[in-house]
């Protein structure tokens, strides 16, 4: 009886263990959320949402970066409208290049609430990426109300104009010595606008005085911040772009960068 008694607590126990090890399995798991509220754009075709999602899998889409998330343990989220709780199931929340009127004829705007929220969010160990776009292709308004609380404001201008097929018009060569650019001898970076930066906020990329990509630190969390939706499928790989372009790679360091910050959460 003692043994059987010995033998029953072993597996109670074995069980408190295994359970305990595939929760933190899962609270391990970070989980990716990318906006579909401040970027809702529909294909007229299909009627369907696309540009800078997960699920496009065309030159528009987000399809290839998702792939490195996943490749990392990650997992991958699409987001209505923010809120504290929509925001609480994530660990970073990546928001690109909200709509324009051009692009929807009812924008949904970053409210002054949701700023608020994000910012909180942020400040209790969120990971933020913010991926504008140039002027006049990205809602600068409201979508600046969210980035000064972070002490970054994109300017409403267009940098690195690039002519048909001269990629090289849009090339980054000086890259600085930060993690984004390990690896990575040359970017593409086609229509982009510039960051102004104050407070705690510091340039990860600065061009003829033009700070193209910055970060924050800020409370417990992260921000980062380029004006340009940047890594979409059409510029990731070589495609389109010369084999010298290292944006895969610089991807790659993006999305390790992030995954770096949200697991310290």
């Amino acid at each position: 009886m003692k043994t059987r008694r010995t033998f029953k607590s072993f597996l109670i126990l074995l069980v408190i263990i295994s359970s305990g090890f595939v929760a933190r399995t899962c609270q391990a798991q970070p989980v990716v959320g990318l906006d579909n509220w401040y970027n809702r754009e529909i294909n007229a075709k299909t009627g369907m949402p696309f540009h800078y999602l997960w699920t496009d899998t065309a030159f528009s889409g987000y399809s290839r970066w998702g792939k490195i998330f996943t490749s990392r343990g990650a997992k991958l989220s699409t987001l209505e409208k923010p809120d504290a709780n929509v925001l609480s199931k994530v660990n970073i929340y990546i928001i690109v290049d909200p709509d324009t009127t051009t692009e929807s004829k009812s924008p949904n705007y970053v409210m002054p609430e949701e700023a608020k929220i994000i910012e909180q969010w942020v400040k209790n160990g969120g990971v933020l990426a913010l991926l504008g776009n140039d002027a006049p292709n990205c809602e600068f308004t409201h979508f600046n109300q969210l980035a000064t609380q972070f002490g970054m404001y994109f300017n409403h201008v267009t940098l690195h104009p690039v002519t048909g097929t001269n990629f090289e018009m849009g090339a980054s060569k000086n890259l600085p010595d930060h993690p984004l650019f390990k690896g990575v001898s040359k970017i593409y970076l086609k229509e982009i606008s510039s960051i102004s930066l104050k407070g705690e906020a510091k340039p990860i990329l600065v061009e003829n005085g033009n700070v193209l990509i910055a970060e924050c630190k800020y409370g417990k969390g992260y921000v980062f911040a380029i004006g340009d939706p940047w890594i979409y499928n059409e510029y990731m790989d070589h495609d389109r772009l010369p084999a010298s372009f290292d944006n895969r790679k610089a991807a790659e360091n993006l999305t390790d960068l992030l995954l770096s910050y949200a697991k310290k959460k």
